[in-house]
């Protein structure tokens, strides 16, 4: 088992990971899953934590269903069965369980505690890690959220069997964007080795101890940890523009063509934008790509925006990635 030490909880990857969780001491436990985690997933995390829940919380997969309504249900849940404020949620899912979950507990009597299972590559290596909760709200991808660290986060590589092609892929992206934005030796290595032959256990400790670092220096995202959002500028616009036309879309995909598309933004040369952009669309299934007045709406309430300037993180080099940069409409429109 590897561990990641953060500054307030550990991050442990590997077999034995479900059995280090640390749950004698709550009144009551309560479990968050999906249809498919409640499936796939729940009888293993069961037999391998030796956990016996009082509740279990079934609430709808995907991104569209990671509202308030979803948050409402999970409260009602708990207040239903007298969860006081020394009890557990343990959530047990992807990015959304993980986001919305985390949340929902935080805000839950003030908060009550909570541990992140994550059982997609891209909660793995991305969601679990960082302390960012929150729930979409009017079709802008995480709108209402805060910033509160779990107990723990214990990742089962196992899980990954559970999961499509499509969803590993997606995962992927953002362990591209760890490589792309903090570690140029990674990143040619993940360049030059086919995704069959990885090693996940390897690459999701190597990937979560990239952003731990960055976390590490800058919790509240005031200013290295905005270096995270490469590819999510244009990226969530593109999950947002994709979740209200209601069509299937993971947020990795919606990720990788972030990425393209910022790199074109970045100021590296045309071999290093090409060897990039190269790559991203060998390995990456990329969606159609909107216009850009098609994205406008939602890149004008992005997060990260400030006086209605439109912020990105961009990339310096392979490897290397700057942050607060504000662009014009008509600097963006010269990529679309």
């Amino acid at each position: 088992m590897k561990v990641v030490h953060s500054s307030t909880y550990d991050i442990k990857i590997g077999k034995c990971s479900l059995q280090t969780i640390q749950h004698s001491s709550y009144s009551a436990i309560a479990i968050l899953v999906d249809e498919h985690t409640k499936t796939n997933c729940l009888d293993i995390f069961l037999k391998e934590s030796q956990i016996n829940p009082k509740l279990i919380i079934e609430i709808c997969s995907g991104e569209e269903h990671k509202n308030i309504s979803s948050c409402e249900q999970i409260w009602q849940q708990l207040t239903n069965a007298k969860f006081d404020r020394k009890s557990l949620l343990i959530n047990l899912g992807g990015g959304v369980i993980g986001d919305m979950g985390g949340f929902a507990a935080s805000c839950y009597k003030r908060g009550i505690d909570f541990i992140q299972v994550p059982t997609t590559l891209l909660a793995m290596v991305d969601a679990s890690v960082g302390g960012k909760l929150g729930i979409d709200f009017d079709n802008l991808k995480n709108q209402i959220g805060l910033f509160k660290y779990p107990k723990g986060v214990y990742i089962y590589p196992l899980f990954l069997k559970t999961l499509s092609d499509r969803q590993v892929l997606s995962g992927y992206a953002e362990i591209v964007k760890h490589a792309l934005i903090a570690d140029k030796n990674y990143c040619h290595m993940l360049m030059e080795t086919s995704i069959e032959k990885i090693n996940w256990e390897e690459t999701i400790h190597h990937s979560i101890n990239l952003k731990n670092d960055i976390v590490e220096s800058d919790p509240f995202e005031e200013n290295k940890r905005k270096i995270l959002n490469f590819g999510h500028t244009l990226g969530h616009a593109i999950e947002s523009f994709y979740l209200k036309k209601e069509k299937d879309i993971l947020h990795g995909e919606a990720i990788a063509l972030g990425m393209y598309l910022e790199t074109e933004l970045s100021p590296l040369n045309i071999e290093k934008k090409k060897e990039i952009q190269d790559y991203l669309k060998s390995n990456f299934n990329l969606v159609d790509c909107p216009s850009l007045n098609q994205l406008l709406p939602f890149l004008k309430h992005d997060k990260k925006n400030e006086y209605d300037n439109i912020n990105f993180s961009l990339l310096d080099d392979i490897g290397s990635c700057s942050y607060n940069n504000d662009l014009s409409i008509e600097k963006i429109k010269a990529i679309f």
